[in-house]
């Protein structure tokens, strides 16, 4: 079997890093726009601002440290 060398540092594109929390500031501030809006009250944007950017940062965590995990378990 050919075996490909592997890489010392985490490969990533940092686009998708920004692309994902960016993402998730979006999508859960307009929710929390929307539940706002249904519900009467004004705090819920923020509160899903801030939820989308801490799920947009582990997303961006998760996926690349997930990178040299892997690389350890296939020595």
């Amino acid at each position: 079997m050919t075996q490909h060398p592997r890489p010392s540092s985490p490969q990533g594109d940092p686009w998708h890093a920004f692309g994902y929390i960016v993402a998730g500031v979006l999508v859960y501030g307009a929710l929390g726009w929307l539940a706002d809006r249904w519900l009467g009250t004004s705090f819920l944007v923020a509160i899903g601002i801030l939820l989308g950017a801490v799920l947009g940062i582990y997303m961006t965590v998760a996926r690349f440290d997930a990178l040299p995990r892997r690389q350890n378990k296939e020595k």
